[in-house]
């Protein structure tokens, strides 16, 4: 037999079973009972201070509340799929607990506006938890970054050797990426601490609430300026999931790194075996699953992104049941994200350098060409004749499977007789790093001091 709902007055048959299981979220949105509560308590002061509920009532209906949420917490609060959702679930156990009370708790609100109000509580707290997660890692990086300021290995473009960098500079622009990320989700929040309750179901209340005092109790910014839109728009979940997203397609490319350089054709780096597994056939293997899974988790985070954006892209004004289907790809976001971030800054903690194998493959490839062909520029040749020459010399020593460094002077200087015997300090590795001695360079006094820079930006 279905509980008897709290809205059945205009009702004159039961609910079919299966829509009602169909229809109910109280499986996925119990999550929020602790926000509810929150939300419910401070609805229920700014009744009483409005005199629209009695003091006494006020407090029946807190200490009720905060029953319920006590039982909830213990495990000990049975769930109804009959009742729908979580604000049914929890108005319905406040009236059986408290009586006649706690009918009175839903004056001047909707659960169009309860539920827009809860999901902001309960992201504004991800928000916080996600910004932690994030400094967390950054701080790793930084700690990698300092470690191996002076680690040589070459830097890319097309996943071609391009030039020598040094592996605290590529930490430090995955740093980069994440304060950026960071940036994106601190002004999600700006957006998302804005208060829909009060909105009712979607025009307002003929009750004399007090909405900025309830704004106040919540700690919002400030209440939703539109009763419509406060309780129809999603749009502060869509940026969350966009933000979500980028900093997963962030982890994503860093976790291909990552794998491509624990591989035996890199051998670049070790990862600690806790984040690693081996295969069921062959015992050799060490398989870098975690930057792996990672990678395959900012697909779905991207998919949730997607999902709320066409979950909102046909909905006229105001409140759609549609709406009901943003939390479980938010729910779902906050917890992968949070997830990936911890797990990232774990294995970053426990990484380490092959210094020697990332050396010999900044020989090769000829990392220092475009060195040479600045050296060239600084003994008066212009850039494209020094492109011309230096391409020529590659194209030598590709022939003889050596590098420009294995050339001796007379050889060298047959390319161009501008060149001395100083042109070997521009050939070396260490060299060629070092040159770059200025903000935002791979040398390794430039990364020290970005070190020492960005550890006061988290401060």
């Amino acid at each position: 037999m279905s509980e008897k709902k709290l809205w059945a007055g205009r009702f004159t048959e039961p609910t079919d079973d299966f829509v009602e299981a169909f229809t109910a979220s109280v499986e996925f949105d119990q999550r929020l009972a602790p926000y509810d509560v929150q939300g419910s308590i401070a609805h229920a002061k700014m009744l009483a201070r409005q005199g629209i509920i009695s003091q006494r009532e006020r407090d029946s209906i807190i200490q009720g509340l905060e029953k319920i949420l006590a039982r909830i917490d213990a495990g000990e609060f049975r769930w109804s799929v009959a009742l729908e959702d979580v604000h049914m679930n929890i108005e319905a156990a406040l009236t059986k607990d408290i009586g006649i009370a706690g009918k009175k708790l839903h004056t001047g609100r909707s659960r169009n506006d309860q539920v827009a109000t809860d999901v902001r509580l309960w992201l504004r707290a991800e928000l916080v938890e996600i910004g932690t997660a994030i400094r967390r890692l950054q701080l790793a990086l930084l700690d990698l970054a300092e470690r191996e300021a002076d680690t040589i290995l070459p830097g890319f473009t097309h996943l071609q050797t391009a030039q020598p960098i040094t592996f605290g500079h590529h930490m430090l622009a995955w740093f980069e990426m994440l304060e950026r990320d960071d940036e994106r989700m601190r002004d999600c929040a700006g957006r998302v601490n804005v208060m829909p309750l009060g909105a009712a179901a979607l025009a307002g209340t003929t009750y004399p609430v007090d909405r900025h005092y309830t704004a106040e109790l919540l700690a919002f910014d400030r209440p939703a300026e539109n009763s419509l839109d406060a309780v129809s728009d999603r749009d502060f979940a869509i940026e969350f999931a966009a933000a979500a997203s980028i900093l997963m397609m962030h982890l994503s490319r860093m976790s291909e790194e990552l794998i491509l350089w624990s591989s035996a054709q890199f051998q670049f780096i070790t990862l600690a075996d806790s984040f690693c597994t081996g295969s069921s056939i062959m015992p050799q293997k060490k398989n870098p699953d975690v930057p792996e899974l990672i990678r395959g988790k900012s697909g779905r985070i991207f998919g949730h992104l997607i999902a709320l954006l066409t979950l909102m892209k046909s909905q006229p004004l105001a409140y759609n049941k549609d709406n009901q289907e943003d939390k479980e790809p938010l729910f779902d976001t906050a917890d992968n994200l949070r997830g990936s971030l911890k797990v990232f800054a774990d294995m970053l903690l426990t990484l380490q350098c092959n210094r020697e194998a990332m050396r010999q493959a900044a020989l090769k490839g000829f990392a220092t060409a475009t060195d040479l062909a600045d050296y060239l520029v600084s003994k008066g040749l212009p850039f494209r004749d020094a492109h011309e020459v230096v391409g020529k010399a590659v194209v030598y020593c590709v022939e003889r499977d050596c590098d420009l460094s294995d050339l001796s002077l007379d050889k060298l200087a047959g390319f161009s007789n501008v060149i001395e015997d100083d042109v070997f300090e521009c050939l070396t590795l260490e060299g060629s790093v070092a040159a770059r001695n200025h903000i935002g360079g791979t040398a390794p006094s430039q990364v020290r001091a970005a070190v020492m820079r960005a550890r006061a930006r988290l401060a």
